[in-house]
């Protein structure tokens, strides 16, 4: 969470504000106190000085690079408007997702039994290391399918991070239970590719798989759907049309959905309606941003693989503008190494003479084409033939941005980079590097014109954005862009885009705990009035003493607070006493309800704490200075010595010390 930085001139939303530029942090004097703030830039050139204690209040804004969106006004009334515009849809949304929830939890299913010898063989067979991501994600799995519960899982993760296996070990694990599997994915191709996977896979193993799509003859089809009907298939592969139409199962047990980010949780009813009792495991690659984990917890499970596979290398990245020289040396270098290419010219109209241009510069390699205009069936014929090989070389449009899995290519040649977003260029790149031989993309852009400053600071960022798993950052704006809200099922809106994702998202949940009676939020109340300075020599960057803060303002339990405060020791040496204070303050925060405390406000002269009078009671017993009114208001001395007290006589409940806090 460190990269979750709000850098000077960076745009942020504040919750009550709205759209704001942050022009960094300043220390301003109040009362004879300094007091160190982030200032934001409104409209009217009008200036908000945030106390650091606040920063809860400030999300970024994901713009994207060149993006200038425009900024709120203080005293405007369109923020707030949207934001009640997006509280309307948001306690809409929460009831249809409670419904939902209520309709599952009637249902019941015949549990299936702990993993035997056919799973243990599945995955013993597996080539290489799994993450601890990867397994955590099997066995939620796995305790799902093992449930009266029936299943509704979503499984997220980054491009090329391991989804499928695990999809694919839950497949044997119904198998073995004696249950069908019917796995859908968006495209025949893709379906295609994952039986062909499965197949290798579960060679010598009594499962049996196959795949419904147009390149099985018509006469094999019905074949096939014989079998599934007399429950001899185990796992058939397809897309959404094996629901639609004649195909009956046997004994139906899990539902696999493969990145169909159009099929959210509140379109699953239509699976539900075949049998409610079915099991159903959604894979996607757009993250999930906290605060809809959070809205969802325990009505969809949610599990994250957001380590990369081990040995993976980033994939070496060159912008610039276009080389003859250097294009023939990786095309030569790929070849070398019995690799394939990917040449992406985005323009339809001249994409047959830039593949003319390729085949008389490269006669000794095989050069095919695919776009978006082509027949599906020889668009997919082309693709299948490269990812059997079969091509060397494939000039395309960015149709290629997502999908399939091919791990013979992995060197990406793009032309006109101008022209693309900075999503598209990550998802372009995201088809090179899918396993440990290190991969390389080149973005070129014409030398014989001028090329828009947005465009230039676009590639400068693709080429900077090297990190495994980055993409997240910017696929969170894509699924803005997109409409991210398809996840659950509601379409985006403007006044959903307008006040942003995350913010969205947190009334979402809000809206779901009071449709379902439960208090929204179980933190204790802080209202801190003191100043508080974050020593530049502590932390001398702006934008990480913004995370730091941010972070400690936003965990929300014991051992997050302790680990945090760890990380904070080991990265950045002994703690200044304002980073003690605001730890004491995150414990108490996230432990004091516990306590009996509901709110606590604190001066410089004292603190004031209340909440149950009983539990207060024993809270301050035998505590100096601490005294509790008839009222039950605890009151003791303020600062940050009080709040260090306060924190430890939490801590002390719990059987936690505060420890050595601060070195002044």
């Amino acid at each position: 969470e460190w990269e979750e930085r709000i850098g000077e001139q960076d745009h942020v939303i504040h919750e009550d504000y709205g759209i704001a530029r942050s022009l960094g942090i300043e220390r301003v004097t109040s009362d004879g106190m300094d007091r160190d703030c982030l200032v934001l830039l409104f409209a009217e050139n009008r200036r908000l000085l945030l106390p650091l204690v606040q920063l809860y209040k400030i999300t970024p804004y994901p713009a994207l690079s060149g993006e200038q969106p425009q900024l709120d006004s203080l005293r405007g009334k369109a923020w707030k408007k949207a934001s009640a515009r997006a509280r309307d849809k948001a306690r809409e949304t929460a009831k249809q997702i409670l419904a939902l929830y209520a309709a599952r939890e009637t249902s019941r299913k015949e549990p299936l039994p702990p993993d035997g010898e056919l799973v243990d063989k599945f995955e013993s067979s597996f080539p290489f290391e799994e993450t601890s991501d990867q397994v955590s994600s099997v066995l939620a799995i796995k305790r799902d399918m093992e449930d009266p519960l029936p299943m509704d899982r979503l499984l997220v993760g980054d491009v090329g991070f391991g989804k499928t296996e695990v999809a694919f070990r839950a497949a044997v694990k119904a198998a073995e239970g004696g249950r069908q599997t019917a796995f859908l994915v968006p495209t025949t191709l893709l379906a295609v590719q994952h039986f062909e996977s499965f197949t290798a896979r579960i060679t010598g193993l009594p499962v049996r798989a196959e795949v419904l799509s147009r390149f099985v003859p018509r006469k094999r089809q019905e074949e096939i759907r014989q079998d599934i009907e007399k429950g001899l298939v185990d796992v058939i592969f397809g897309t959404h049309r094996l629901l639609q139409g004649d195909l009956r199962f046997r004994r139906l047990g899990l539902i696999v959905i493969d990145e169909e980010h159009r099929f959210g949780v509140l379109h699953k009813e239509r699976l539900k309606k075949l049998d409610p009792s079915i099991d159903v495991l959604s894979i996607s690659a757009t993250p999930i941003p906290r605060t809809l984990h959070m809205a969802l917890g325990g009505i969809s499970n949610i599990s994250i693989i957001s380590s990369p596979p081990y040995r993976r290398q980033p994939v070496m990245t060159y912008a610039g503008p276009w080389r003859d020289d250097l294009v023939r040396e990786a095309v030569m270098r790929e070849r070398a190494r019995g690799g394939q290419v990917f040449f992406v010219h985005n323009r339809i109209e001249t994409i047959e003479a830039v593949a003319a241009r390729i085949r008389m510069a490269f006669p000794d390699l095989s050069v095919d084409i695919v776009h978006g205009r082509m027949e599906e069936k020889k668009l997919e014929e082309a693709m299948l033939k490269f990812s059997r090989r079969e091509t060397d070389l494939l000039v395309c449009t960015t149709i290629i941005e997502s999908g399939l899995d091919l791990p013979g290519a992995n060197t990406l040649i793009v032309d006109n980079a101008q022209d693309l977003g900075l999503a598209q260029m990550y998802q372009l790149r995201g088809r090179v590097g899918r396993r440990e031989e290190q991969a390389f993309a080149f973005f070129f852009y014409p030398t014989d014109r001028a090329i828009p400053y947005e465009s230039l600071e676009r590639l400068e960022a693709i080429a900077g954005l090297t990190d495994i798993g980055g993409g997240f950052a910017l696929a969170k704006r894509d699924m803005e862009i997109r409409g991210g809200g398809q996840l659950i099922g509601t379409r985006q809106h403007g006044h959903i885009d307008r006040i942003g994702f995350n913010a969205y998202f947190r009334m979402l949940e809000e809206e779901v705990a009071s449709e379902s009676g439960r208090e929204p939020d179980q933190r204790v109340r802080m209202d801190i009035r003191l100043p508080v300075v974050l020593p530049s020599s502590y932390v001398p960057q702006s934008s990480v003493r913004i995370a730091l803060f941010r972070r400690l303002l936003r965990v929300n339990s014991l051992p997050e607070v302790l680990d945090l405060e760890k990380e904070i020791r080991e990265r950045f040496g002994p703690v200044p006493q304002s980073v003690s204070f605001m730890i004491a303050s995150a414990k108490i925060r996230s432990m004091g309800r516990r306590n009996g405390l509901q709110y606590v406000r604190c001066t410089l002269k004292e603190i004031q704490a209340g909440g149950d009078p009983e539990r207060l009671k024993g809270l301050a017993s035998g505590r100096p200075g601490w005294v509790l009114s008839s009222g039950g208001v605890l009151t003791g001395p303020g600062g940050y010595r009080g709040m260090l007290g306060l924190a430890d006589m939490v801590c002390a409940r719990q059987g936690t010390s505060m420890g050595e806090e601060g070195n002044g």
